[in-house]
């Protein structure tokens, strides 16, 4: 019977069963997860056990249902055993998404140094060290968040799509706010990375990761899966001890 991680980010969510570290089906939604979704899911596989990992606030609802079905499901908290320390000074206002994603870099690159930098609604840098602990990270608008912002705040400023002619400076209205969000994500990343040991590995995930990945002139990993990949890692980890 395989295990089953679900992954509820703001705007979109993923569902991934797993046969030990081996992944067996997958299936992303643009939009928050229905119960007709874990229905199908039930029916096709009849997972044994579930992590649920959720930004939304839903995860306990989630969880509920699935030990309804005969599932074994937890949600994701800094409560549960995981394969890194937590040296936040508030871990229980960690995000779990964030928990998930340094396990997920940890579970890749084991032993080293890494940025790792959740790129959706919200962009969050997190670190994680060599010795394995979350040492903290940062918070800030995403690049939709910041292009929104500039109409909403503005007067006469025009709504702009992330994706298009992204010049080092803009040479209209639209391109120089698209090159200020997009390049500007860009630029935070290059300085978190200059303040963090040499070797840092840079791990980017989520939605924009591959747009802003393409500014950048330094060696990056992209992966698309991190979060869950690390809510893997953590039901893994928990079947051991």
């Amino acid at each position: 019977m395989p295990l089953l991680t679900i992954d509820q980010g703001n705007s979109s969510a993923k569902i991934a069963l797993w046969e030990g570290p081996e992944l067996i089906d997958e299936e992303t939604f643009q939009r928050r997860l229905h119960r007709r979704d874990l229905e199908a899911v039930i029916d096709r596989f009849s997972p044994r056990k579930a992590l649920c990992c959720s930004v939304t606030g839903n995860g306990a609802e989630m969880v509920a249902w699935l030990s309804r079905q005969g599932v074994e499901a937890r949600e994701l908290s800094c409560e549960l055993p995981l394969p890194l320390e937590i040296d936040y000074l508030t871990p229980q206002t960690l995000g779990p998404d964030r928990i998930a994603a340094a396990v997920g870099a940890w579970s890749l690159f084991p032993g080293e140094n890494s940025l790792v930098v959740d790129m959706g609604t919200a962009v969050t840098y997190d670190v994680v060290t060599s010795e394995g602990h979350y040492a903290g990270g940062n918070i800030a608008p995403g690049v939709g968040m910041r292009l929104r912002a500039l109409r909403s705040f503005t007067a006469r400023l025009p709504e702009v799509n992330g994706y298009g002619e992204t010049p080092e400076f803009g040479n209209d209205t639209m391109t120089a706010m698209r090159a200020g969000a997009v390049r500007g994500v860009a630029g935070e990343i290059n300085y978190y990375r200059s303040l963090l040991p040499e070797g840092t590995r840079v791990v980017l995930t989520g939605g924009w990761s591959r747009r802003v990945g393409s500014f950048l002139d330094f060696p990056v990993t992209i992966d698309s899966c991190l979060v869950t990949k690390g809510l893997l890692s953590i039901l893994l980890y928990n079947e051991k001890i």
